[in-house]
């Protein structure tokens, strides 16, 4: 293959192109340097190499892709005014978003040979920017797990630890990302299941704020749940959420007017970071605290002015509310196939509805939002003098592939917890206050070379103020250009 040079990434060898950014493959389309049908054999001949082994996909569409690539590379010739924002470039959609004539059985058995009758609004507006579906990835079943297996299509790992998970909900989509067989990803988060994955498979992972992205019913009127995009730079993954936002006629809860989105985010040179190590109570695993106050000091030398700052919120707390909340909405909802159906359900499902359905029972509706309004007041206090708060996005390096944590928590700093929610996700502060945008970034790694990752807060609907404080950062450091810096397969 040709050296490109001069470029963020040097392409010598199928493995670089297969890592290119999105906004570097772009480029080069419009050049004329890459050719969309090369970057997307490229891809595909990964995922076959690999797919055995990181289980990322739930369908593919390889063929498919391979054609509309080739309609994209006609798009690129002469001035290449007919090249849409996304055209050419490989998009892979979580299983769980509807798409007219395809399977949607949402990871679980009791949905076997479902299709949906329609596409959801945030897959058609990929499809309209040219983006190229070539595959489609796994989740657990119903989304409503940390992780993703289920007995529908058995397990996703990290590619960096095949004994590790991947994350869930959306973990098909970060899995696929950091193996270099997609160029960008969705994915939806209600509890953390964008920034989880993010996190475990060391990518990228936004959570925009409510409103922003539509979604199908009932879960556009979920304010704890969002779609947003997976990618391996926050540049790339801004380039995605600019296409999937944005009004919708359908979606009454989509926000009016469209978010004006930049050609480039802005200088965040001065801006106020508040960061908090522990958000309350947390224990957090020594290698993530280390590498989070180390990106913190980056900050400073990029600009930033960072103050280290206390929230009096508790895991106890914060897992009430999800607990109400899943119940009344996302429980509730699962609950309806465990009536008839409970022998084809999973275990972690099965123990989900359960605990979902007892936080329900304890706490109403009205009360939920009484608590969340509560939740959000010390938080309040702080962006009245802060841009960003900036905090771990996990408490736990991994969680163990295969392992459904019904009755046992994560391991932290050696010590087994007793709950995964509660103990090991920093990710549901931000869905209770789902105004809120989050911006997963990875940070480093530990000593086994496992990814951390910390989350850039920004203020209710400053969806751009996240992921520009983000951006800074994930420019100041070189992740995946090289051999170095991904994964390793057998």
């Amino acid at each position: 293959m040709t050296s490109i040079i001069g470029r963020s990434t040097d392409i010598t060898t199928v493995e670089d192109l297969a890592y290119i950014s999105a906004a570097d493959a772009l480029e080069l389309f419009r050049a004329k340097e890459l050719s969309p049908v090369e970057l997307m054999q490229a891809l595909i001949d990964r995922a076959e190499q690999l797919e055995p082994q990181i289980n990322a996909f739930a369908e593919t569409f390889f063929d498919d892709a391979l054609e509309m690539a080739r309609r994209a590379a006609d798009a690129y010739a002469g001035d290449g005014h007919r090249a849409r924002p996304l055209e050419g470039l490989a998009v892979a959609i979580k299983e769980e978003v509807p798409i007219q004539g395809l399977s949607h059985t949402e990871g679980s058995l009791t949905h076997a040979g479902h299709i949906a009758t329609e596409t959801a609004p945030l897959a058609q507006r990929i499809f309209d920017a040219g983006g190229i579906m070539h595959a489609r990835t796994t989740t657990p079943e119903f989304c409503c797990a940390p992780f993703t297996q289920s007995r529908m299509w058995g397990l996703t790992p990290t590619p960096w630890d095949f004994t590790k998970s991947a994350g869930g909900s959306s973990g098909g989509s970060g899995a696929a990302l950091a193996a270099g067989t997609t160029t960008l990803a969705t994915g939806s988060d209600i509890g953390g299941s964008i920034r989880i994955p993010a996190a475990f498979c060391g990518v990228v992972g936004f959570k925009p704020s409510y409103g922003r992205v539509p979604d199908v019913p009932p879960w556009n009127l979920d304010h704890y749940c969002q779609n947003g995009p997976l990618a391996r730079t926050v540049d790339d993954a801004a380039l995605l959420f600019g296409i999937m936002q944005g009004h919708h006629p359908d979606d009454i809860a989509t926000l009016a007017p469209t978010l004006d989105m930049p050609a480039r985010l802005p200088d965040v040179t001065g801006w106020r970071v508040a960061l908090c190590v522990n958000l309350g109570d947390y224990e957090i695993e020594q290698a993530i605290e280390d590498n989070l106050r180390a990106e913190a000091e980056q900050l400073r030398q990029l600009g930033f002015i960072v103050d280290e700052i206390e929230l009096p919120w508790t895991r106890g707390q914060i897992k009430a509310m999800l607990d109400a909340h899943f119940g009344h909405i996302a429980g509730a909802a699962a609950a309806r196939h465990a009536v008839d159906n409970a022998d084809l359900l999973n275990d972690y499902t099965l123990d989900f509805i359960e605990r979902s359905t007892a936080g329900a029972a304890a706490m109403t509706m009205a009360e939920t939002y009484e608590a969340e309004a509560q939740f959000y007041r010390p938080l309040s206090r702080v962006f009245e003098q802060y841009r960003i708060l900036l905090c771990p996005t996990l408490a736990t390096i991994a969680l163990d592939a295969g392992q459904s944590y019904v009755d046992r928590g994560p391991t932290i700093n050696g010590k087994v917890a007793s709950n995964v929610e509660r103990d090991g996700l920093m990710t549901g502060p931000f869905n209770i206050l789902g105004r809120c945008p989050s911006t997963a970034v990875p940070t480093g790694f530990d000593a086994n070379g496992m990814p951390t990752s910390a989350q850039f807060v920004g203020r209710p609907y400053q969806d751009i103020d996240s992921l520009a404080a983000a951006a800074a950062l994930d420019r100041s450091r070189s992740r995946y250009s090289d051999s170095s810096g991904r994964p390793t397969f057998s």
